[in-house]
Parts: C-alpha cells; sequence; structure tokens
C-alpha cells in the first residue's frame, strides 16, 4: 500500500495511476470527497484528510508516502498557508514513520533567496529532510501544463506571450505525467538517508519552441513575443493576478530567466522525462478546445 496526496491533480494522479499500473494498492488522500468516486472505481482505497491529524492514519501502514502540498500563486507574505501545510506533513511523517517518503519540490529549491513563488519548496525541504524517514526530493522543472493558460491567446492573435526570456534560451521544462512515473518508480526503491532528484524533459525548451509546438497543434502560424519587463505588474493584472500579489510570480520568473533558478545542484541525481514538447502542446490544445 503507497498513500499518495494529491490524487485529483495532475501530478498525485500520474502517481496513483503508475503504481496502480504496476499492480500496487493505493491509498489516495483527498481533501474534498465528492472527487473520490472516479478512484475508488479504480480499487483506490480514498481517504479524507485537509492537511491534519488524519494525514496520521493515512500515513500508517503504508510501504511509501508521496507527498507534496498544492501550488499557491497569491501567496500571503511569508507563504503561512504553505507554511502550515508543511509542519502538517512533518508532524504525520513523524507519527506514522513510512518506510520512505517520496516528495514533490521544484527546481531551485536548494537557494534559500530570490525564489519567489518557489520558497515553498525550500522550506518542504528544509522542514521535511531532517525527519528520519528515508525520504527523495523530486525538484521538477516548470510544468508543460502550464503553457495552457497561453492557449487562448495564442490561438486568437497568433502569438505566444512569453515571460521566459530570451526567447532563444531553453529551460527545463518536463510534463506532469513525466514527474508521477518518476515519483511512483522512485517509491519501489530502497535507499537510505535523502535523495534529491531534478526531472527536466527529453531536453530543454525555449519560449521560441513552445511557440513552435504551438502552432505545430494549432495548425497556424505562432510567433513568441517577449512581455516587456516594464509592463508585467500590469500584464499579469489584466489576466487576473492583483498587482499587489504579483510580486512572487515576478521574484521566481527574474531568477528563472536570470538562471538563479536553474539544475545543477552539487549532489543531486537528475532524470529525464520521455514526453516530448509537442505531444504535451498537442494534448494539453485538445483539451483546451
Amino acid at each position: 500500500m503507497f498513500a499518495v496526496m494529491g490524487i485529483t491533480g495532475n501530478v498525485g494522479g500520474a502517481v496513483a495511476n503508475t503504481l496502480l499500473q504496476q499492480g500496487k494498492k493505493v491509498r489516495g488522500i483527498l481533501r474534498d470527497r465528492s472527487k473520490a468516486q472516479a478512484w475508488q472505481d479504480k480499487g483506490v482505497e480514498v481517504v479524507t484528510a485537509d492537511y491534519d491529524d488524519h494525514l496520521i492514519a493515512a500515513f500508517t501502514d503504508v510501504e511509501g508516502v508521496f507527498g507534496m502540498i498544492p501550488p499557491n500563486v497569491l501567496p500571503d507574505p511569508g507563504f503561512p498557508d504553505s507554511v502550515a501545510r508543511i509542519a502538517a506533513i512533518k508532524k504525520a511523517i513523524l507519527a506514522a514513520k513510512p518506510p520512505r517518503a517520496v516528495f514533490l519540490s521544484s527546481i531551485g529549491g536548494e537557494r534559500t533567496s530570490g525564489l519567489g513563488l518557489v520558497t515553498t519548496a525550500h522550506l518542504l525541504e528544509e522542514e521535511l529532510g531532517d525527519t528520519g524517514v528515508p525520504s527523495a526530493f523530486l525538484r521538477a522543472g516548470s510544468f508543460m501544463e502550464n503553457i495552457l493558460h497561453s492557449i487562448p491567446a495564442a490561438r486568437a492573435t497568433g502569438m505566444y506571450f512569453a515571460f521566459y526570456q530570451p526567447l532563444e534560451h531553453p529551460f527545463p521544462l518536463v510534463a506532469t505525467d513525466d514527474i508521477g512515473r518518476i515519483a511512483a518508480e522512485t517509491l519501489l526503491e530502497t535507499w537510505q538517508g535523502n535523495r534529491v532528484i531534478e526531472i527536466s524533459g527529453p531536453t530543454y525548451f525555449s519560449s521560441n519552441d513552445v511557440a513552435a509546438a504551438l502552432e505545430k497543434a494549432l495548425g497556424r502560424p505562432i510567433t513568441a513575443a517577449a512581455v516587456s519587463r516594464e509592463t508585467w505588474v500590469d500584464t499579469l493584472a489584466q489576466n487576473g493576478m492583483p498587482a499587489d500579489r504579483s510580486g512572487a510570480y515576478i521574484e521566481m520568473t527574474d531568477s528563472v530567466n536570470s538562471r538563479w533558478i536553474d539544475f545543477g545542484a552539487p549532489g543531486t541525481e537528475h532524470v529525464k522525462g520521455t514526453i516530448d514538447l509537442v505531444s504535451a502542446v498537442k494534448s494539453l490544445t485538445e483539451r483546451a478546445s
């Protein structure tokens, strides 16, 4: 039996499906039980826990735990929601003492400053790295699925408006199905101490590559256009991110563009996914239709 948090999301769902395909039993942890039926139909044992003491029972009598906190692109100062959720996971890990745990972190998780939204990944690694339970932290690149938000504008205007710049520079993007698969495969391994695993796609991809993939998927010319740094606050506000709450996103993006957030930290393993950008974007455009 393996406990999987975030089972209704992209990564957690991929973890669970991979484990089921391997003939393993899965205990899915949900905050909203109304989403349980599809997983119960697959034979998953479903438990409800909202980053509270119910996690202790959910983590008990399992071979391994996949843990994560949900992304929050509009955090309050100091990331209080994420801090509380990490503390709840740590409390449950310490109480249940599963044989091993795999946690979703992020590229840049080793940094202590200049991270913006990635700060929560650093906090997670810092807090959960001393539980005494053999733990693997998955520092994943930027999700290919984030491109989904750019599809309507690309379809309407023929432009891919890029915050990752310069347009020709390759960045580490990765599909969430690859992250989930690698997480599940890691859970099936045995190790001592802590591991840090960087996860990228089969290669790096530039914003120009994203535009080319969108062009193939949408069947119309698509050109990448760098969003001027001076307009980021206003542009994000026009797309639903209040000006007084966009600072963490902007700091993260600046750090990615400056390579402060990047792969290659000493002592890390590196695993490449197999899903290419064109296939991922094609799937996303079908979802957006």
